[in-house]
């Protein structure tokens, strides 16, 4: 058995790999996109909307081809709860987010009504490739809807979505990037899951929690950071944005995207009774806090930081029940 030492170095070097591909592929693909003329508001809400997702993505879908299920349901789910808990509530506390991008209100209902949508799929044990590709459209939908409305925005929401498409380089340095990713991102998440399963094993975790808690939390760490550093800007629709947006792609794109590459994906029992209905309470935490006065205060984002911890103990002590 690998020693906790070896497995945890090619764990951190997979992850290291994967923020790496993350941030080249956005850029890159930022760049590119502005060059053929899309729409600047387009393109920054893709990816605030897909950005955080990305690195999961291509772990999650490389777990499922490599039979690793567990692994990338626990990742797919775990980073929604995470996404809240973790990157939402850091933030929160280094410096209160006003969030001015009303629409959020609307997507968070959307994930709460997906996330349910997938607790009812997978009252069979199994998601299928229907259930997927129904996933998959709604996804489609939800995105295209949202590009279409992007009207309602307030001038100052647009200004702070097009911001992150700035930067823009040469058509060379764009490919380039896109090349780096796309090396990054193969290696990293070779490496992850080759090595996340025998970490979990060392510290005696089953494969769906070492995706629900250190894979999960490993991949977010990198937009903790990035949180932060809006957050301190007063960015709040950006981090609001991020965490909402990336929360939407992994119930529907990411299980979506699962269930038809593997031609059907089985959910254990206890998924569907425990990680599914957390990641719905956690979303719906957000739901007063939105609806509210559209600020999260250093307060809100320590009692969502609490339920984090709360959730971590409850996964654990379900391990030795």
């Amino acid at each position: 058995m690998p020693s906790v030492s070896y497995s945890a170095l090619w764990f951190l070097f997979a992850l290291v790999l994967l923020a790496v591909g993350g941030d080249s592929v956005v850029r890159g693909a930022a760049g590119l996109a502005r060059r053929l003329g899309w729409p600047p508001f387009a393109v920054g809400l893709a990816i605030v909307a897909l950005a955080t997702s990305i690195p999961e993505l291509v772990v999650n879908f490389y777990a499922v081809a490599q039979g690793q299920g567990d692994l990338a349901l626990g990742n797919a789910v775990g980073s929604n709860v995470v996404n809240v808990g973790l990157t939402l509530a850091v933030a929160a506390m280094v410096a209160p987010l006003l969030v001015r991008w009303r629409a959020l209100a609307h997507l968070l209902v959307v994930v709460l009504a997906a996330t349910a949508l997938v607790l009812l799929m997978s009252l069979d044990g199994r998601l299928s490739m229907l259930d997927g590709a129904i996933l998959l459209v709604a996804f489609v939908v939800v995105f295209v809807l949202k590009i279409l409305r992007s009207r309602e925005n307030s001038p100052e929401v647009h200004a702070q979505i097009e911001s992150v498409t700035a930067g823009v380089g040469s058509i060379a340095v764009d490919l380039l990037r896109l090349v780096i990713a796309a090396v990054a991102l193969f290696f990293g998440a070779k490496l992850l899951v080759g090595h996340a399963p025998a970490l979990g094993q060392v510290m005696g975790l089953t494969p769906l929690v070492t995706g629900l808690l250190p894979v999960a939390i490993g991949t977010a760490l990198p937009e903790v950071a990035g949180a932060v550093r809006a957050a301190r800007r007063g960015n709040g629709d950006l981090v609001a944005g991020h965490v909402i947006g990336s929360s939407l792609v992994n119930i529907l794109l990411v299980l979506g995207g699962m269930a038809l590459l593997s031609h059907g994906l089985s959910i254990p029992a206890s998924f569907v009774r425990y990680e599914l209905p957390a990641a719905f309470v956690f979303v719906a935490m957000l739901l007063p806090i939105l609806r509210g006065d559209m600020r999260v205060s250093r307060g809100e984002g320590a009692v969502l930081g609490v339920a984090l911890l709360g959730w971590i103990v409850f996964e654990l002590l379900m391990l030795h029940r």
